[in-house]
This record gives structure tokens, C-alpha cells and sequence, in this order.
């Protein structure tokens, strides 16, 4: 009877040691330790989280709009262009503007007035729209103005006033043919808003132009052929 109990009491012991085996060795061996699933507990948004969220989440996708969903990317650029294109105008045109209220006749002077006030205007819509599209503006205008600029600045009298005429108007004209085109392809919406809006304070200009280049004797050139609208979705 004894030696039954001895054998009853080493196979409970054995059985204890059995069940307590894989918990010490995970104590004492950590390559035994059930690995976590991947990314489980990883700080959401640390580099190499597959499923990101939050900041993260929200900086990929920022990106994603900005360069367009698969057929856009292109159409977005070139309205981030023309955003940068128009302010850099609108610029030379507040310029010009201030130039020939130094050395315009009462006429010019008087347009040029209603020039800076309008451009300046439309700069400030068009930079809340670049804050929308994420897009950089120019703080200048662009070199063939700038040329321009300094040619009208050695100008007076009457010869100032027919560059500035002719130069203006060639500027609208042009503007207005962009801003049109640009308002049947842009994709996005407060852009083709604002855009639409500006193309009919460009119309206004063109029309007082006209009267201003009769009243001064100054003969503007043909204007150039409208452009086709694109067939929708082009």
C-alpha cells in the first residue's frame, strides 16, 4: 500500500510539472511567446500601418485629392496653372493701372482707376481659390509684362496712352478667351464659379476699352476668332 501511494504521488507530480511546463518556459524562453498579430498593437499612423486612421488616414487621402482621382490628375494641374497664370496677370494689371495714374491723360487715368480696383479684387478671390486647390501664387508679374511695364514708364502724353490702350486690350482679349475655356473644363467647382464671375468683369473692361480707344482715336486690332467649346467630358 505504500509503495501505491508513493506511485499515486509521483504521477500527480508529474502531471503538475506537465501542466506548469509551458508557462515556464514561455518565461524563460520569449521565443515560446504566442507572436501578435501584425500591426495589432502598432501606433496607428507609424510608418509601415496598413490599416492608418486619423492624421494619417486624412494626409493620404489630402494627397489623393490633390492630384485627382484617375482621369483628372491632368485637369487639376492645369487649373492649379491657370489659377497662377491669372494672378500673375491680374498683378500687372494693377501695375499698369498705377502707372497711368501717373501718366495718363483724365480718360486713362480714370479707367486705370476702376482697373486697380476691379484686379485687385479678383487677385484676392482667386488667391482664397489657390487656398482651396492648394496651390502657390505668384507675387510678381511675369517677365513680357515687366518689359512692357518698363516701356510704358519711358512713355508720356498721347504715346502713353495708345501702348497702354493697345496693350490692355490685347491682355483682355487674351484673358477672356482663357477664362472662357477654362470655365467649361475646370473641375473644380468654386473655381469655375469664381472664374465665370472674373470672365464677366474681363467682358466689362473690353467694352470700355472699346469706347475709350474710339474717344482717343486709337484703332484697336481685329479681334481674334473665338475658340470651340470642347465636346462635354473632353
Amino acid at each position: 500500500m505504500k509503495m501505491k501511494r508513493i506511485a499515486l504521488l509521483a504521477l500527480a507530480v508529474t502531471g503538475m510539472a506537465t501542466a506548469l511546463l509551458p508557462t515556464q518556459l514561455a518565461a524563460q524562453d520569449p521565443t515560446q511567446i504566442p507572436q501578435t498579430p501584425q500591426n495589432q498593437n502598432q501606433q496607428t499612423g507609424a510608418p509601415g500601418y496598413s490599416n492608418q486612421t486619423g492624421a494619417a488616414a486624412t494626409t493620404n487621402t489630402t494627397m489623393r485629392d490633390t492630384l485627382g482621382a484617375p482621369g483628372e490628375t491632368g485637369q487639376q494641374m492645369q487649373d492649379k496653372l491657370f489659377v497662377q497664370k491669372a494672378t500673375e496677370g491680374g498683378i500687372a494689371q494693377v501695375q499698369f493701372g498705377k502707372l497711368a495714374l501717373q501718366k495718363g491723360s483724365p480718360e486713362v487715368k480714370e479707367f486705370a482707376q476702376k482697373m486697380i480696383d476691379d484686379h485687385t479684387a479678383l487677385n484676392k478671390e482667386m488667391a482664397n481659390v489657390a487656398d482651396s486647390i492648394g496651390t502657390m501664387l505668384p507675387r510678381k508679374m511675369s517677365k513680357d509684362d515687366q518689359a512692357e511695364y518698363n516701356k510704358l514708364n519711358g512713355l508720356s502724353g498721347d504715346e502713353f496712352d495708345k501702348e497702354y490702350i493697345l496693350y490692355i486690350a490685347k491682355g483682355h482679349r487674351e484673358d477672356m478667351r482663357n477664362f472662357r475655356m477654362e470655365v467649361s473644363v475646370a473641375a473644380d467647382p468654386e473655381l469655375q464659379a469664381e472664374v465665370a464671375k472674373a470672365a464677366m468683369t474681363i467682358r466689362e473692361h473690353l467694352m470700355m476699352l472699346t469706347k475709350l480707344a474710339k474717344d482717343k482715336g486709337v484703332e484697336l486690332p481685329a479681334r481674334p476668332p473665338r475658340p470651340a467649346t470642347p465636346p462635354a467630358g473632353m
